[in-house]
């Protein structure tokens, strides 16, 4: 069985949180979650999160033990773009990109 936990509209980028979870992918989740603790990068809170949503989905549903579970997928999607202005000189204007991402974990026995 699995066991499954998406956090969306993540206020990081997707390339930062990728960087992260390509670390954890085929760990089990308790090895995972130990060494997201030692990871100096934001995104790794946010990825330990939604590691710990996956064990509890995976206690309340009976499935296995959620500690020898199998980290089996993680997908880190692109979400929605937020553009802000910032003035430049002459009247000019930049845009400045707050991206966003969708984390979706999937632990698997």
């Amino acid at each position: 069985m699995e066991s499954k936990a998406i956090l969306k509209y993540a206020r990081i980028s997707p390339r930062k949180v990728r960087r992260v979870t390509d670390l954890i992918k085929g760990k089990n989740a308790g090895d995972a979650i130990i060494n997201l603790g030692f990871l100096p990068h934001r995104g790794s809170d946010l990825v330990s999160k939604v590691l710990k949503s996956a064990m509890a989905n995976a206690e309340q549903k009976k499935v296995a033990d959620p500690e020898s579970m199998k980290i089996s997928k993680v997908f880190i999607d692109k979400g929605p773009t937020m553009k802000r202005m910032r003035p430049r000189a002459q009247g000019r204007a930049d845009v400045i990109r707050k991206r966003t991402s969708h984390i979706t974990l999937v632990l698997e026995d």
